[in-house]
């Protein structure tokens, strides 16, 4: 059977459509209310994301509209330049062991493998602190995600015009784990070296991002460097615990805040939901 040109032309561009049509999700969203009448948002995010993807929902854009200031872990999430000379201040100290000696000897391997893959230089890493390799080679290993597609870009550019304040700024961020102990350091980094351990690929925390999974997502906070009492405690519950506090701040002094952090933050019994019902807000799910 011979098929016309313009019915394969018209097969062609359908099939096009349908493969560069974004992907649908439903990200969790809570609203916070109290008793003095002040109300605000807390909306899971992900950072990056390995395809376009469609998630504002009407749910969101009101939220949105009725928020009157965005509040981000990084308020200026867009410039890099920033965040990139933040890194570099805090990333490099002379008169550290080659990296290689930092980790177990049964490790080495893939962290050659790993600076090679990565197209790294090996003697300029061993200039990086631990904290800061295991943060490149995690990178560096994560092809499944770009970051130009992260939610948190996403809703800066929607709302170019709404305040916007921030949890931490990338300098304080960078420095909670500069200032982790030589041993959590290296937690971390032989975390990043592991293969077909127990936590969840990229792939696999976007779909249930996608899907709203806050028990997935809960799991996995108690997986990989995050199931270390030490690091859980610094990179996300101490974390959390001081954003709470923020947001109550935010609410007693009758702002409207629209909180957008990564949506491991919202999740379980030391997410924000969680922590501010304890506290004796109303928080509901609303999407």
């Amino acid at each position: 059977m011979v098929i016309p040109p313009r019915l394969l032309a018209l097969a062609l561009a359908a099939l096009l459509a349908a493969c560069t049509r974004p992907d649908a999700a439903h990200p969790a969203l809570w609203q916070v209310s109290g008793p003095q009448g002040g109300h605000g948002w807390l909306f899971g995010t992900i950072h990056q994301l390995p395809r376009k993807t469609d998630w504002r929902s009407a749910t969101i854009a009101q939220a949105l509209d009725q928020a009157d200031v965005l509040v981000l872990e990084i308020a200026d999430i867009e410039d890099q330049g920033k965040t990139q000379a933040a890194f570099a201040a805090l990333s490099h100290s002379p008169g550290l062991p080659p990296l290689r000696d930092r980790i177990s000897p049964k490790l080495r391997p893939a962290l050659a493998k790993a600076i090679a893959t990565a197209n790294l230089d090996a003697a300029e890493m061993d200039g990086v602190e631990t904290w800061a390799a295991a943060l490149i080679l995690a990178r560096s290993a994560a092809q499944e995600g770009d970051p130009a597609l992260g939610v948190d870009r996403a809703l800066v550019k929607a709302k170019p015009a709404m305040p916007r304040a921030e949890f931490e700024g990338a300098a304080r961020q960078l420095a909670i784990f500069d200032q982790l102990s030589e041993e959590d350091q290296r937690i971390m980094l032989e975390d990043s070296l592991r293969d077909g351990g127990a936590e969840a690929t990229e792939a696999q925390l976007a779909d249930a991002w996608r899907k709203g999974d806050m028990a997935f997502i809960a799991h996995e906070t108690h997986t990989g460097m995050l199931g270390d009492a030490s690091l859980r405690q610094a990179l996300y519950v101490g974390r959390n615990q001081a954003w709470a506090a923020q947001i109550e701040a935010m609410l007693r002094s009758g702002r409207h805040p629209f909180v957008a952090v990564g949506a491991a933050h919202l999740a379980g019994d030391d997410g924000l939901p969680a922590m501010l019902a304890a506290h004796g807000w109303h928080v509901v799910r609303v999407q």
